[in-house]
């Protein structure tokens, strides 16, 4: 199953995807909103989206917007260095908002098979 990681930071976004992999989730990696909605093009079968919030240009709140603006269902969970429960009470219509730190290993997991499991 394909997910598309957003992260301008390269290491994170290599580290999101070995946490995917070890649960044998397919990441597909974004450096940016427009390299997003260019894998989106490419791979229709991508059936979730984690990106990071904090990203020059556009940020992973503005581009899951936009996404809804497009009538997208995808799944969506925002990583942030920031409060996620503040950014969840902004933005209520996120799948989840997860806080980049040292437990990501363990709930981020646990975060994509719920969010993949209220989909189906």
């Amino acid at each position: 199953m394909k997910i598309l990681v957003v992260d301008d930071d390269a290491l994170a976004a290599e580290m999101v995807c070995a946490i995917l992999e070890h649960d044998n989730y397919q990441g597909i990696v974004a450096e940016n909103v427009v390299e997003a909605f260019e894998c989106l093009q490419q791979h229709p079968d991508i059936k979730l989206i984690i990106s990071d919030m904090n990203m020059p240009l556009i940020s992973g709140i503005d581009f899951f917007r936009e996404l809804k603006a497009q009538q997208s269902e995808l799944p969506f969970i925002l990583l942030t260095g920031d409060n996620p429960a503040t950014l969840l009470e902004v933005e209520p219509a996120l799948s989840h908002c997860l806080a980049k730190d040292f437990a990501l290993t363990e709930t981020l997991p646990e975060l994509v098979a719920e969010a993949l499991t209220s989909v189906n």
